[in-house]
């Protein structure tokens, strides 16, 4: 399978983790949708499935190219090459966006979404009660997530670990957010934003020489949390492939009926139109991060007016499920030359 990939097609692999870094970032949007769409979910839950024992002794005994090729190295390689890019540029440029033109990026995604149940929904043929029954179990658990309350940071590394855990099923389970389920969590900041700052002021620090966040408590409890959040995070991404690829095998019509129903249930966390609550102290001030920036509560949500802005929003929902179509084609083509 790595032997025959173009040049094109390791540029597109970049791309779509680009897509999926990006979309894992933003809270209630699924990096593990991309994937489903672009048509390289299955591969790549078999790919991470092979992050196993075997895979252990090989690099374990100096083996290191048959471990390269065991687990797929060059297509989880590229994707999360592209994933790691995508931290730091693209999902940089979400952040603008979403801060200066939040409806309208809202709307995109929530148009995203729309095109992805249509994706998946017109090629499932295998309905019948049990899969109906998914179905709704799914929609009830997604539309159940959108509107719980939020807890209060917590940075108890067995609980840090926990969220780490977690936070991956949104690249692994399509409909399902990270991010969002972070936020309810009450991690998404500390994890999320001050844990990462604090590696980059580090990197940052050490490249200048400046050895003194030795003595920082504070930087240092940061980079310890990030470290244990990072373990949960693989531990996560793993033990998820692994479960996921047994189900995909033995109940693939439910298992895919239920991915439906969470994707339908994630359109009450990216419904466009909503006001951001912010966290406020006892005096009422906001508080703030480590960036400065106001940090996310929750969302209440509200039935648009008839407005020119209304209208645009519209638009921009259209241009979502546009760009979903349009990866489904990419996708077509791409499996059809494999």
């Amino acid at each position: 399978m790595q032997s025959t990939r173009t040049f094109t097609d390791k540029l597109f692999l970049i791309l779509k983790g680009l897509g999926m870094g990006a979309a894992n970032k933003v809270p209630g949007v699924s990096g593990g949708v991309v994937a489903f769409v672009a048509g390289f979910y299955e591969e790549f839950i078999y790919s991470l499935q092979k992050v196993n024992s075997k895979a252990l002794k090989l690099f374990i005994n100096g083996r290191f190219k048959s471990f390269y090729q065991y687990i797929n190295g060059r297509f989880l390689g590229l994707l999360f090459f592209g994933m790691v890019v995508s931290y730091f540029s693209v999902s940089k440029i979400l952040d603008y966006l979403i801060k200066h033109y939040e409806l309208f990026v809202w709307s995109v995604f929530f148009g995203m979404i729309i095109g992805s149940i249509y994706y998946i929904y017109k090629d499932f043929k295998d309905w019948n009660y049990r899969t109906y029954l998914s179905l709704f179990i799914g929609i009830a658990i997604g539309l159940s997530i959108s509107f719980l309350n939020p807890a209060k940071e917590n940075d108890n590394l067995w609980f840090v670990f926990f969220c780490g855990i977690i936070s991956v099923s949104g690249m692994t389970l399509p409909g399902f957010s990270g991010s969002f389920i972070l936020i309810l969590l009450g991690n998404y900041v500390l994890l999320l934003v001050d844990s990462v700052n604090a590696l980059y002021d580090t990197a940052s620090d050490v490249f200048s020489g400046n050895f003194n966040f030795i003595e920082n408590s504070e930087r240092l409890r940061k980079l310890k949390v990030l470290v244990v959040f990072t373990l949960g995070s693989v531990t996560g991404l793993v033990t998820f492939s692994h479960l996921l690829s047994y189900i995909l095998k033995h109940y693939k019509s439910i298992t895919l009926s239920a991915i439906i129903g969470f994707i339908v249930g994630s359109l009450g966390v990216v419904w466009p139109w909503k006001k951001t609550i912010y966290q406020v102290n006892n005096n009422g001030n906001f508080i703030l991060d480590s960036t400065g920036e106001k940090i996310i509560a929750n969302y209440k949500r509200f039935m648009p007016e008839l407005n020119s802005e209304t209208f645009y929003a519209v638009a921009f929902i259209i241009l979502g499920i546009t760009i979903v179509l349009a990866l489904e084609l990419y996708g077509k083509k791409t499996r059809k030359t494999k």
